[in-house]
């Protein structure tokens, strides 16, 4: 009986053991998904523009044209953050988070990452009133 309740906590014990162990991470876990090089493309604009801090302020004027307000704007990182209340609700929200660098002498790309209630906004469409809008900005800016 005693070699039946041993066996018995050996088997349980190395059961236990074994549920511990860790899975192997995943080699490509962190490699770009086809799904994300084509949202990353939607996202990214180059405009013809050679001053980082005339971008910035077109990027905050087009966000604020868009009823955004601005939480944080990092000129020398290059990052704008920006959010606002989704019609028609107004309990929703709409987030941005806009980067600008240099890509070559005279261009700068510029990124925007829009999330609705947490969840990313894949839509092209919504990318694309953003950049329209911008442009418009960076004309005003430029005269």
């Amino acid at each position: 009986m005693k070699r039946a309740v041993w066996g018995i906590i050996v088997i349980a014990g190395v059961m236990l053991l074994h549920g511990c162990t860790a899975p192997e991470p995943q080699q490509d876990l962190l490699a770009p998904t086809e799904a994300q090089m084509k949202i990353r493309s939607v996202q990214t604009r180059t405009f013809d523009v050679t001053d980082r801090q005339l971008a910035m302020r077109g990027v905050i004027a087009a966000l604020q044209d868009l009823g955004f307000i601005i939480e944080r704007a990092n000129e020398p990182l290059g990052l704008v953050t920006a959010a606002r209340f989704a019609e028609p609700n107004y309990y929703d929200v709409l987030g941005v988070t806009v980067t600008v660098r240099q890509e070559a002498e005279g261009r700068m790309m510029i990124r925007a990452n829009a999330i609705y209630n947490n969840k990313p906004i894949e839509d092209p469409k919504v990318y694309q009133n953003f950049f329209a809008t911008l442009e418009r900005s960076l004309f005003v800016g430029k005269q």
